[in-house]
Parts: C-alpha cells; sequence; structure tokens
C-alpha cells in the first residue's frame, strides 16, 4: 500500500505530491510494485493544521480526476462521511478509517459502497489506546462496530505511532513486540510504521533519515503477521518484502 499524500500539511514533506504531479507518481509507485494507492488529504499527525472538511473533499476531487479512468486500486484515508461520498463517485476500491468506525455515518458509507475497510484501533480518538491491552480492547471494540454495520470485509490497524500525547515511543514498541497477537482475529493486519516518531527516538533521525529503521521494523512485522504494508518508500520496501519472501521459500 503505497502513500499517495496530497497533503502539503505532512510531517513527512518528502511524500508530499502536488495534483499536477499525482499522475506521474501513481504510475511511479505502481510500476515500482505498490499494488494499493492509499490516497490521503488531510495530516493526522500531532499538532498538524487542519482543514476544513470541505477543503479535504475538493482536494480528493482533484486527485481522482487526474487518475480517472486509470486502473489503479485506490484507498480513500479520511474520517469524514462527506470525503468518501465525494471519491465513491470515481473508482475507489478501499476506505481507511484511522478513527475506528466512531461516526457510524462513514461507517453506513462503506457498508452501503461494499468496500473493504482498513479499520485502526480506536476507542474515543485516533490511537488513544496506548498499551497492548487497551489495544486489543479497541480492536474488539471496533469489530463490535463494523458488525453492527454489517462491515465484514476488514483489514486490522493496530494504531503505531503517536497518535496522542500520552502515548510513548515505548508504546509503539511493545505493539512491534508483540504484533503477531494481533492475528488472533482472524483478520488481515496492516503495519503502517513508516518513517514514524518512535524510529526516530530509537536512531535520532528526522523522519527525513528514517528509511533504514523503518525497513528493519517492517521486516520483523512481517514475520510477525503484517498481511498489508503501508509505505512512503515503494522500491526498497518492495525489495524488503521480496528478501524475506526468499527467505521464507528457501528456508
Amino acid at each position: 500500500m503505497g502513500v499517495l499524500n496530497i497533503s502539503p500539511e505532512s510531517f513527512y514533506p518528502g511524500s508530499f505530491v502536488p495534483i499536477s504531479a499525482v499522475h506521474e507518481a501513481a504510475d511511479k509507485m505502481t510500476a515500482a510494485g505498490a499494488e494499493i494507492l492509499d490516497i490521503g488529504a488531510r495530516s493526522t499527525a500531532p499538532n498538524s493544521q487542519p482543514i476544513p472538511v470541505s477543503e479535504e473533499v475538493e482536494r480528493i476531487r482533484e486527485c481522482l480526476r487526474q487518475l480517472n479512468g486509470e486502473d489503479y486500486v485506490v484507498s480513500i484515508d479520511t474520517m469524514y462521511p462527506e470525503v468518501l461520498n465525494a471519491a465513491l463517485h470515481f473508482d475507489v476500491s478501499l476506505a481507511n478509517d484511522i478513527s475506528g468506525l466512531m461516526n457510524p455515518e462513514l461507517g453506513h458509507v462503506i457498508a452501503d459502497a461494499g468496500i473493504p475497510a482498513v479499520i485502526m484501533a480506536t476507542r474515543k480518538s485516533p490511537g488513544d489506546a496506548t498499551s497492548m491491552q487497551e489495544t486489543h480492547e479497541a480492536i474488539r471494540l471496533i469489530l463490535s462496530r463494523a458488525s453492527s454495520l454489517g462491515i465484514e470485509d476488514i483489514i486490522l490497524d493496530p494504531g503505531i505511532g503517536k497518535w496522542v500525547p500520552t502515548r510513548t515511543a515505548e508504546d509503539d514498541w511493545e505493539l512491534c513486540k508483540k504484533f503477531e497477537t494481533i492475528q488472533q482475529y482472524g483478520h488481515p493486519i496492516l503495519a503502517a510504521v513508516s518513517r514514524k516518531s518512535f524510529i526516530g527516538e530509537a536512531t535520532g533521525q528526522s523522519p527525513t533519515g528514517r528509511l533504514a529503521g523503518t525497513l528493519a521494523i517492517t521486516s520483523l512485522l512481517i514475520e510477525k503477521g503484517a498481511a498489508v504494508i503501508r509505505a512512503h518508500d515503494i522500491p526498497e520496501t518492495m525489495d524488503l518484502i521480496k528478501t524475506v519472501m526468499h527467505m521464507r521459500d528457501t528456508a
């Protein structure tokens, strides 16, 4: 899953793609091996500059107009039903909801569209489950919400990352170390660790310098059951995946 970031407010400025370059970026990402393009028009990093929902809608529309008619598998990263509704006028294959279906209206849009959903472990706000125990509680909660809405095709996102001020790097390391326990729910698991702050705290690197750390953690999470990798750096991540798969095949 390649990150197609159309939000200039992003925590990692190197990932921002202006609308005029979206088609070129999408082509490069898919040619490098990305199977899904996860399009986000709003930064959800802590302390990021908020934008109106109407602006997020317009950014998504402009982006999808550029990609319209092409054979891409597109995921829409949003918490807002208005944004997903606008996107569904185009060819959209997945929804990515970091709010864990907190908004039932968004859940109804997903269910009515009949598309799969990436759902993040969330109790009341994105990333508010800090410990592994709280993450499991949040997963059971979001699965209950999904069931009540009739959403069955789910990819679980345990929510690694500093989403709330009370979350620490140690919380993220605990999720990584115990990642395999999430397999008990019987759904594919998303690993979304690309260039995140807990890697920076370990390596002393800014987002620009966190690729090596990202790849190291990603390789471990694949071994612990990750089925979908959300990445900024497609060629390097694909090389990593091929290497891990080759090790498995030749073991």
